[in-house]
């Protein structure tokens, strides 16, 4: 085994329909690393910031992904946040897929060897406004999965009519006679008092969980609406370090962690936040309507596989951009009775078509990357999307 140190060359950045940014990194032994950095809505801004990263790394050894992390992170005055985390997570992840290609081993035998042989998954359900997830709900089943996540409501005033809140209790119920498990996303929308409503009106159903019943600047309301109501309470996807973690594991607020791994500084900083969370007795389930790169990287977890964005941006393009799209093995993201088996491949266990991936990127640099809705209610104000 060649153990001479494998110094980065070159950090190529993709820009990739649906929303997706992938990053490749090269060593001067000629193995390229796979990560991703998607920030949906900010791809500029991660794509501004590998220009720093570059300056910074090309001609560092890549062998030392915890010390080019620390450098990343710590060799500077202002830390955190979710560009330069979103860029350092592509990084680190490509880091973890060179080191593992390099050993001719998966990256979870690097962290000292798995402890299950497959993941639960679940699907997304409905788009940003919910509406006939029945047939989407079967269609999910018909996918092989046994639960599934959906948006719980629409734009919602600070205080709005409780009619709205039946609505969405009616399309939990109907999504639960199909057998499956839900999890239902409030998506940040609702303020205080509307939110502690619904979560009583869904307690009878017994979700899997409700996952940002708040925004997360509120972790003292949100550590008052897990003492009101017995569903998990779940979130995490803008949170970006361990330390964003740190008030609502003290606060005893949530009981599912879901960092991103393309938000949250990779693969190595993920690692962290699980054994964080364990201490608290706090579940992780990474969040991931993204791509297969942070799939890959730590794979119950959300997938993104014929998600809404992904078949609307692909329709607009007139190109496929979903999932399997850039990947050479998608066999590997079977999904069977609700579970993907563990990866067994090299690194990250995900072969990137880089021909399609450039060729994609080269179309899609000619458009406007993703941005959110922004919404607005009837008197003009902006609502939470």
């Amino acid at each position: 085994m060649d153990m001479t140190p494998s110094t980065i060359t070159d950090i190529e950045i993709f820009r990739v329909p649906p929303r997706w940014l992938f990053v490749q990194v090269k060593t001067s032994d000629n193995i390229f690393g796979w990560g991703e950095s998607t920030l949906e809505g900010h791809t500029e801004a991660i794509e501004g910031a590998f220009s720093d990263l570059r300056e910074r790394f090309i001609g560092a050894i890549a062998d030392n992904i915890q010390d080019i992390w620390q450098n990343a992170y710590m060799g500077r005055f202002y830390r955190g946040g979710p560009v330069l985390m979103s860029a350092l997570s592509g990084l680190d992840i490509a880091l973890w897929d060179i080191k593992g290609k390099k050993l001719g081993v998966p990256v979870w035998q690097l962290l000292g060897g798995k402890v299950r042989d497959r993941i639960k998954v679940y699907g997304w359900i409905g788009g940003d406004h919910p509406s006939a997830v029945v047939s989407a709900a079967e269609a999910r089943k018909a996918q092989g999965f046994t639960a599934v996540k959906m948006n719980g409501t629409d734009a919602i005033s600070w205080v709005d009519s409780p009619a709205l809140l039946e609505a969405t209790v009616e399309r939990v119920k109907q999504v639960r006679s199909t057998g499956l498990d839900v999890g239902v996303d409030f998506h940040g929308r609702l303020h205080k008092g509307m939110a502690k409503q619904l979560a009583k009106l869904l307690e009878p159903l017994c979700p899997m969980f409700i996952e940002e019943p708040l925004l997360p600047t509120q972790p003292e309301e949100i550590a008052d609406l897990s003492n009101a109501v017995s569903i998990p309470i779940a979130l995490g996807e803008r949170l970006y370090s361990r330390w964003d973690f740190r008030p609502y594991l003290e606060r005893r607020a949530i009981d599912i962690a879901q960092p991103d791994v393309s938000h949250c500084g990779g693969i190595s900083e993920l690692h962290r936040i699980a054994s964080y969370a364990e201490t608290y007795d706090v579940a992780l389930a990474p969040h991931c309507p993204l791509g297969p790169i942070a799939l890959a990287a730590f794979v119950i977890q959300e997938m993104s596989w014929k998600m809404h964005y992904n078949v609307a941006a692909g329709e607009a393009l007139g190109i496929e951009a979903d999932l399997h799209s850039y990947m050479a093995n998608p066999e590997v993201f079977t999904v069977k009775d609700g579970y993907v088996a563990a990866l067994q491949g090299p690194g990250i266990g995900v072969e990137i078509d880089e021909g399609r991936v450039r060729k994609a990127s080269e179309l899609y640099m000619k458009h406007t990357p993703w941005r959110n809705p922004l919404w607005r209610g009837e008197d003009g104000s902006l609502k939470e999307w």
